[in-house]
């Protein structure tokens, strides 16, 4: 089918709208504004930045050719009471194009986005129509996924992740404590690679969950003894990285010894991803927040429609 779907993404970190045409695309996309020393926003706050913000990040998106659908991230996860606010924002501008081209709508999880997007940018579309593994690491969560084909889409179970702190969460408070912007993903990575005695901490482990409330723990203890800040950046990335090798284990002794995709923000730190080279990651841009997997979806979704008939 030829033609070029429009997708949206609000979530609590950035604002993103993509296009898709079947094979290539482009996404556009900023983070919210974060006052320093803040931690994120509110969901109000969110939710008017990006209502603020998308004509912005719509006119910075090249559509070519007619467009055949639009789609938009509805909920955090696809499951029964997923919900936040900010996604609306992005909801009301896929409707309402979507209306007023007279073209389809079609709506996903912003986990179902990360894990397409993830799929496609590393070269293996293959995975949405395969059961594997996956994680899905950003600010707000750590869950390993049992990963299934649903329609054009993915089913994903939780089987592990952290039962406090998240990972990204973990990230920020290591670099509100050295004093680094707000997501602290980027400079805390540029940073543990300047570390020299590399220590790091296993957390303890029920089956494939973990505990990253004790690594936050010491690494505020290794903050007031006033350690360098290149040995703290290693200290918590890798004890998180530590954390994720182990459950990952853990979970192919339980399901096989399936691919394990990396999606999410945390995903694109290099420590990561040279510390798991058996690992499937996405490129880093499409790591962190985006549109681009919701539009790949879109696409699936449009195209099976238009094949059934539906579309003209």
């Amino acid at each position: 089918m030829s033609g070029t779907v429009l997708a949206f993404d609000t979530s609590n970190y950035t604002t993103s709208c993509a296009v898709f045409d079947g094979e290539s695309g482009f996404n556009s996309g900023r983070l919210l504004d974060v006052r320093p020393g803040e931690l994120g926003l509110r969901q109000s706050d969110a939710l008017f930045s990006h209502v603020r913000r998308l004509p912005e990040i719509v006119d910075a998106v090249p559509v070519e050719g007619g467009v055949i659908a639009v789609g938009a991230s509805e909920t955090p996860r696809e499951v029964e009471g997923s919900y936040m606010p900010c996604f609306l924002a992005g909801v009301a501008q896929a409707r309402a194009l979507a209306h007023v081209l007279k073209v389809p709508y079609f709506g996903f999880s912003h986990q179902q986005g990360h894990i397409a997007a993830a799929a496609w940018s590393s070269g293996h579309m293959e995975l949405l129509e395969t059961p594997h593994l996956a994680w899905h690491l950003s600010g707000g969560t750590t869950e390993l996924l049992l990963v299934r084909p649903q329609g054009v889409a993915v089913r994903c179970e939780i089987v592990g992740g952290t039962r406090d702190v998240s990972a990204g969460q973990l990230i920020d408070r290591t670099g509100q404590q050295l004093g680094l912007p707000f997501p602290s993903g980027k400079a805390l990575d540029k940073l543990s690679w300047e570390a020299a005695e590399k220590r790091s901490y296993l957390p303890g482990k029920d089956g494939c969950y973990f505990s990253l409330s004790g690594v936050e723990h010491k690494m505020k203890q290794m903050r007031q003894a006033g350690e360098p800040a290149a040995e703290i950046a290693y200290f918590s990335l890798c004890s998180v990285i530590r954390a994720v090798h182990q459950a990952t284990e853990e979970a192919r002794s339980r399901y096989g010894h399936m691919p394990v995709l990396f999606s999410g923000g945390v995903a694109s730190n290099s420590l990561l991803r040279a510390m798991t080279p058996e690992g499937i990651f996405a490129e880093p841009r499409y790591s962190t927040d985006n549109a681009m997997g919701t539009a790949i979806l879109t696409w699936r979704a449009a195209n099976r429609a238009g094949k059934a008939g539906g579309l003209s």
